[in-house]
C-alpha cells in the first residue's frame, strides 16, 4: 500500500463522529499504533487566543505562524482569501504514522464508517449513495442495509473492523 493508511468517520452534525473518533484514537494508541487525525470544520474556527503573541503575529499579516514549546508545536496557516486546501494537500503535510483517522470530509473517496444517532437522524443518509462507506455505527437499530452495522459505542469491534479493512498489522498489539 502506498501512502498513509486512512480511514474516515462521516456523518451529519451531532451524529457522534467526534466521540467515536476520540475513542478510536485512544483504542488504536492503546494497541501501540501511531495515529494522526484530520478534522474538517465547515465553519470559521480559531485555535489561538485573542491577545496572545501568536494571535498578534497573525493579525499583523503573517502567512504562517509556528508556535513551539518543549511539549508540542503548531503551525497556523492563514488562507487570506485563498481557497481551502485540497484534502490531499493536508494529508501530505502529516508526519508518517500507522493510520490517519479522518473526521468529516464526508464526500472524499476514502473508506469510511457512517456515524448515526437517532436524535440527529436525517432523511438523507450517506451510505445509500456513497460507495466508500463500508459500515455504519449507530445508537439505534439499522435494518435497511447490507453493510456491517456496529453499536456506536462498540469501539473495540469498530477498531478491529477498521484495522482489518485497511490492512493494519496486528503486530503492535
Amino acid at each position: 500500500m502506498t501512502g498513509p493508511r486512512i480511514f474516515g468517520i462521516a456523518g451529519w452534525k451531532n451524529s457522534g463522529k467526534t466521540g467515536l473518533a476520540v475513542r478510536l484514537v485512544a483504542e488504536f494508541t492503546r494497541r501501540g499504533y501511531r495515529i494522526s487525525t484530520i478534522k474538517h470544520a465547515h465553519h470559521d474556527f480559531d485555535i489561538d487566543k485573542v491577545g496572545a503573541d501568536s494571535y498578534r503575529h497573525r493579525q499583523a499579516g503573517a502567512h504562517e505562524v509556528t508556535i513551539v514549546s518543549g511539549t508540542r508545536y503548531a503551525i497556523m496557516h492563514e488562507l487570506r482569501g485563498a481557497p481551502e486546501p485540497a484534502f490531499e494537500e493536508i494529508l501530505a503535510r502529516l508526519a508518517p504514522c500507522d493510520l490517519v483517522l479522518i473526521e468529516g470530509y464526508k464526500r472524499e473517496p476514502i473508506p469510511k464508517i457512517e456515524a448515526r444517532r437517532l436524535e440527529a437522524a436525517r432523511r438523507d443518509l450517506l451510505a445509500p449513495t456513497d460507495p466508500h462507506i463500508c459500515a455504519i455505527a449507530a445508537d439505534h437499530p439499522i435494518t435497511d442495509t447490507d453493510l456491517p452495522v456496529f453499536s456506536l459505542d462498540d469501539t473495540t469491534m469498530i477498531a478491529d473492523f477498521i484495522a482489518a479493512k485497511i490492512g493494519l498489522s496486528p503486530a503492535c498489539r
